[in-house]
């Protein structure tokens, strides 16, 4: 008799072990066809996580506390992506936010609501109803308090709660630009910046003047894109610049970026953060960076062409950022976090009408396309109909819908009703594990769609299929007309609905005069 060497005579924990190095497809597609493969899967709560996280589209975050059983997170994973599929809308706690007129730059970031009003240089963040683990920031910046530098006015501030940062851009005398970095919950230099401030290191400010800035961060790297203009020049096209900070590492920086802006338009390029070593530049299309190496300029990986001209607005993932530099803040809560290579973006375009906006193209796609290179595929361009058709859905919805992304998950207003005149709150899933965790609910989506896409005169329509689950709330309806519904965002574990409530009063006999508005941010918990 021969001994039994098989693979299938080993152990089970040597089975286990083996498959725990597969990638989760192939983890499922061993257990769908071996029955020993299948017992030795079903009876291992570490496999399983390992295939729900991945199925998921998440990273675990390094050091949580490992008191929870494997068993136990593992249900708590499918517990959560399944209770997405059914929401209650009406369920809701109410937080009463009182607001500068005009103020218009508002996010929720880690839990906390984020204001900046450009108007009256104001600024706040609080904890949105925290829970007792999380760790809460609450501040309010008067006016001049946000940089007191003489003869200055802020072009951009940034916040991140995870790394307690704020970050403010600022111009002095209309040239010099400047990056200040403080710490959300005190004054002073943040403890963990290589200094005060960051310095831009290019000569451009010395003659010409930023008509319009951007600031961004994740993680340890901070980006500022503006529009330069300069009355001396003599081409018509006006220049962009974009440069980004290892903001822990140095305050100066040789990663910069720059390009022309057609006819002296005011738009800036967009741009998004990738993970924590690429970054996708938004122009007429699709640019790809490597930023590892922060001591040259970034390196081109991949252009990805659009089909046709488009004037792309990028959604950031501002719900995750600093995940990776401070994952203690909510680990005990969520145990993982969107992975960067397999989540969502989200560009929209807005078209135009006898000048008039009248509806909003938006592109979702998915990051995974941006990872998956070959190493000659910086040399040629990469072709709409090679790209975009598989990795991305496209929607069309009236110009003043709202939009929200996180990791694999949308929320968007549908409109309803007579003309338009209602929304309803639509959530899709594009996660592969979604189709088992809505557990019969929702509708699974995977035919192709067409939409056609208009923008500047050129016009296209396009077929895309990325496939999605999708549930629509439909028992509470927001108003259109009265503007009920100001704005909304998606996190791990809430969504977050931002409606008006304004007060009018008599101001020097004027009843059209607005006092401070009134808003009510709704919290519901999922």
């Amino acid at each position: 008799m021969k001994p039994k060497t098989g693979f299938l005579s080993l152990a089970e924990e040597l089975l286990f072990y083996i498959l725990s190095f597969l990638p989760y497809r192939d983890i499922l597609r061993c257990t769908s066809i071996c029955r020993t493969l299948r017992k030795t899967y079903l009876s291992s709560s570490e496999l399983q996580y390992i295939v729900e996280i991945s199925g998921q589209q998440l990273l675990a975050i390094p050091n949580t506390d490992n008191s929870i059983p494997i068993s136990k997170r593992l249900q708590l994973l499918r517990d959560k992506a399944h209770a997405w599929f059914k929401v209650d809308t009406h369920s809701f706690e109410t937080v009463t936010i009182i607001r500068a007129p005009l103020s218009r730059e508002n996010i929720v970031a880690n839990g906390h609501f984020c204001l900046w009003n450009t108007h009256e240089d104001t600024a706040m963040i609080f904890p949105i109803l925290p829970k007792p683990s999380q760790q809460s920031i609450q501040r309010n910046w008067l006016p001049g308090t946000l940089c007191s530098v003489p003869h200055s006015y802020n072009l951009d501030v940034f916040m991140d709660p995870a790394q307690n940062l704020i970050a403010v851009a600022y111009v002095v005398h209309r040239k010099t630009v400047y990056i200040n970095l403080g710490a959300l919950d005190g004054d002073g230099v943040h403890p963990q910046a290589a200094g005060e401030r960051l310095f831009l290191s290019d000569d451009s400010e010395n003659h010409s003047e930023t008509t319009n800035a951007k600031l961004k961060g994740f993680g340890r790297h901070i980006a500022l894109s503006r529009c330069l203009d300069d009355e001396n020049w003599t081409s018509l096209d006006s220049v962009w610049q974009l440069q980004i900070w290892d903001w822990k590492y140095s305050t100066t920086s040789s990663s910069i970026l720059s390009g022309a802006v057609p006819n002296r338009s005011r738009a800036t390029i967009d741009f998004c953060f990738l993970g924590n070593n690429r970054l996708l530049v938004i122009t007429d299309n699709l640019n790809l960076y490597s930023i590892e190496n922060m001591s040259q300029t970034p390196e081109l990986l991949a252009c990805f062409l659009m089909p046709i001209p488009l004037m792309l607005r990028c959604l950031s993932p501002i719900d995750d950022i600093g995940y990776s530099s401070q994952p203690h803040m909510q680990a005990q809560a969520t145990m993982c976090t969107s992975d960067p290579t397999h989540r969502l973006i989200c560009f929209t375009v807005l078209s135009t009408r006898a000048g008039l906006f009248f509806s909003t193209q938006v592109f979702i796609i998915s990051t995974r396309i941006f990872f998956d290179l070959n190493e000659m595929v910086a040399a040629t361009p990469i072709p709409w109909q090679h790209w975009g058709p598989s990795n991305t859905r496209i929607f069309r919805h009236p110009s003043h819908f709202k939009i929200h992304i996180n990791g694999n998950r949308v929320l968007q207003t549908l409109p309803v009703g007579t003309h338009n005149s209602q929304f309803i709150l639509h959530l899709m899933d594009f996660s592969p594990l979604a189709v088992t965790n809505r557990r019969g609910l929702g509708r699974v989506v995977k035919e192709p769609s067409t939409t056609y896409i208009s923008a500047g005169g050129f016009g296209e329509s396009l077929t895309t299929s990325l496939p999605y689950v999708q549930v629509l709330f439909s028992d509470r309806k927001f108003d259109c007309a009265n503007s009920e519904l100001e704005d909304m965002w998606i996190d791990k574990e809430r969504i977050y609905v931002l409606t008006a409530d304004v007060e009018r009063a008599t101001f020097d006999g004027d009843p059209n005069l607005l006092t401070s508005p009134i808003d009510k941010l709704e919290a519901i918990d999922v």
